[in-house]
């Protein structure tokens, strides 16, 4: 039988003490929190529905605190409705728990609501291309970088934006071949944005109305959908920056407002 020494015995256990406190040892996860993730696209036909539709997505989640705020993808915010009157129902449903971000800037039909259980560390619009009287306007990805307040090093990006419609349908128009080509363009320039963010190590979360189902994944060996079809889409890919992101659960939550329902994604983030 082999032995070894008291010294050595010492020595192998402090050892396994250290390896299991560095960062990336099963030992040193942080316990999973819960992050609802909505995309809304408030639609522009039962305009008297809007309100109501911003409040069933403020109360769209069912969990306990913090995570009882949900970190929203906005669509359609402002287009088309001449009373602007959806930022004001944004600032006031989702008030003091959270920063809405981008409705005063070119992002504005696009905004953000992102939860202050989570500090904003960064915050971009970019243009993607021009719009087209009577077809449709000019089109913009918002996107933001997270931290959670309480775990600094937990950060991950979040990408919201809304691509335009037509291009696939299945019908056709005078402007079929300028949707096409500005649809190609913005799969294109949403890839650039979530590259700007997963080149750096970090996980990127997105939201957005395509306007195309299926929807191509963006990053096919490692993007994961929270639905397997319709043109509002829940999306994310992973980063080697320790922060892990998985599935809870889905829902749908009816707005009323036209063939738009806000989509609901209960995902766990940890840092390991």
């Amino acid at each position: 039988m082999n032995t070894i020494s008291r010294r050595s015995a010492l020595g192998l256990a402090g050892g396994a003490v250290l390896a299991a406190a560095l960062p990336g040892t099963a030992s040193a996860a942080t316990a999973w929190r819960n992050l609802g993730v909505v995309t809304a696209n408030i639609g522009r036909e039962n305009l008297g529905r809007r309100e109501a539709a911003i409040v069933a997505v403020r109360n769209a989640l069912d969990l306990e605190g913090g995570e009882d705020r949900p970190l929203v993808g906005w669509q359609e915010i402002g287009e088309g409705d001449g009373d602007t009157l959806e930022k004001g129902w944004i600032n006031e449903h989702f008030g003091s728990y959270f920063r809405n971000l981008h409705l005063d800037d070119g992002g504005h039909r696009v905004p953000i609501s992102a939860p202050k259980v989570y500090d904003v560390l960064a915050q971009r619009v970019t243009p993607v291309h021009g719009g087209k009287e009577g077809v449709s306007p000019n089109r913009v990805i918002t996107d933001v970088l997270l931290s959670a307040a309480d775990d600094p090093a937990l950060k991950f990006a979040f990408v919201n934006t809304h691509f335009v419609a037509g291009a696939w349908n299945g019908e056709t128009d005078p402007y079929e071949e300028w949707r096409d080509e500005m649809w190609g363009i913005h799969f294109g320039e949403l890839r650039v944005v979530m590259d700007h963010w997963h080149d750096q190590g970090y996980p990127v979360i997105w939201t957005g109305d395509t306007n195309r189902s299926p929807m191509p994944k963006l990053y096919p060996a490692l993007e994961t959908r929270a639905f397997d079809g319709g043109i509002d889409q829940i999306g994310w890919v992973p980063g080697t920056n320790g922060v892990e992101i998985r599935l809870r659960n889905t829902k749908t939550i009816p707005m009323d407002v036209d063939g738009h329902d806000a989509r609901v994604a209960v995902l766990q983030l940890r840092r390991v």
